[in-house]
């Protein structure tokens, strides 16, 4: 299992598979073929369903156009067998003639593959650095050392994450706020309205309780629509689910004055538990659907959650199964192809819930019958089970028969 620092990735919206991942490929392209006179890149299934709505056009473009002209080819309908999200990129001389061509898949959280391995990786990046890989036996390690999963991260990872974790959270808050100032219309054809301002100033005038829940949902609205404009957000485990983890996150922090050192070591039994579902399922929403991006960041959040409130690791374990468990089967069904309806609503969502998987494994001993990672297995086999309509193909689900002037 690979370090936390390949799931948590600093850089612009609004999809880790989308644009992230694409905008890497082609960037290692275009310095592999400085002397190329064309390009022409074909895009594949989901990556090209619903590549224009998440503007994987324009990030190859902003990289392979200022070497030589390019052209960008859709085949929505062509699946090749290793992800759905591939894309194949030749560079052409002045004849005419291919001097270079290489297919590479998007698989999610900025990654990208050449079918075999992981590509683009400098350093320790991409490399195995965790002998255990899932949830149960970390725990059980817990239990016999009598240290946490944050502690277990550390011993790893080494005390540098420290570092890394910190300006994590700094770009993770500096989003939310951000996001609360911004007003107006998210670009793309939805002509959506940035809600999160609104729910900030409506939260202040409910009774505690309700205002708690109110500054939730602004916060996760803010990060998202931070990431729908393009701005800069962290992957957790996506940039389609980057506003669960934070909004937990912020709202903890804020009223409950945890300090940074507790925090960051939220973050890191966060990413601990993401980084469990990557490796041994995905985190893909063009894979598995949308249970593997809004469903595991809620897991991950709902573990932070636990951690700071001085949960067990039993009861951390048992909150993160909540998490997932309860988003089981959700369908990656974009609007138009942008990441707006319904994943900035479903954010929000979410970060409420993590916060009930909290609660309702705080009033337990941590005991239950199914494991997390027994539901990261069958959120794997759902996600396989599940239809290409359902998978960020735009396709289906509620992106089925929308029509917006």
């Amino acid at each position: 299992m690979q370090s936390i620092r390949e799931l948590y990735r600093i850089g612009n919206g609004p999809s880790s598979s989308h644009t992230m991942g694409p905008k890497k490929a082609a960037a290692m392209f275009a310095g592999n073929h400085p002397e190329a006179k064309k390009f022409i890149v074909t895009l594949y299934g989901s990556l090209a369903a619903t590549g224009k709505g998440h503007l994987t056009d324009e990030a190859i473009l902003s990289v392979l156009e200022p070497v030589a002209p390019t052209t960008i080819e859709w085949l929505p309908k062509t699946f090749l067998s290793f992800h759905p999200n591939a894309l194949k990129l030749e560079a052409y001389d002045s004849d005419g003639k291919v001097t270079g061509s290489q297919t590479v898949y998007s698989v999610g959280g900025g990654k990208i593959s050449d079918g075999e391995k992981t590509i683009g990786v400098t350093g320790n990046e991409g490399k195995d650095i965790y002998p255990m890989t899932t949830l149960t036996e970390i725990m059980d390690w817990c239990e016999k050392t009598g240290r946490s999963y944050w502690e277990y991260v550390e011993e790893h990872e080494g005390k540098e994450i420290w570092d890394y974790l910190a300006e994590v959270w700094q770009v993770m808050k500096a989003a939310v706020e951000r996001g609360l100032d911004n007003e107006g219309v998210l670009p793309g054809p939805l002509s959506l309205h940035r809600k999160a301002a609104s729910y900030f100033i409506k939260a202040k005038g409910y009774k505690a309780s309700l205002q708690s829940r109110g500054r939730v949902f602004a916060y996760a609205l803010a990060v998202s629509e931070e990431n729908a404009s393009g701005g800069e957000i962290v992957t957790a485990p996506t940039c389609g689910s980057c506003g669960v983890v934070p909004a937990v996150l912020y709202h903890l922090e804020e009223s409950r004055s945890f300090s940074k050192n507790r925090m960051l070591r939220a973050l890191a039994t966060a990413g601990l538990v993401g980084n469990i579902v990557k490796e041994n399922a995905s985190i893909s929403g063009a894979e598995v659907g949308c249970q593997g991006e809004v469903g595991v960041a809620c897991a991950m959040a709902a573990a932070a959650a636990s951690q700071l409130f001085g949960g067990s690791p039993a009861q951390i374990e048992y909150a993160a199964e909540m998490g997932l468990e309860h988003h089981l089967g959700m369908t990656c069904d974009p609007v138009c192809g942008l990441v707006q309806i319904p994943c900035i609503e479903r954010n929000a969502y979410a970060a409420a819930r993590a916060l009930d998987a909290n609660l309702y494994s705080s009033f337990t001993d941590g005991i239950h019958r199914v494991s997390f990672d027994r539901v990261v297995n069958v959120m794997k086999e759902t996600g396989h089970d599940l239809p290409s309509l359902y998978k960020e193909t735009g396709e289906g689900g509620l992106a089925k028969g929308h029509t917006f002037s």
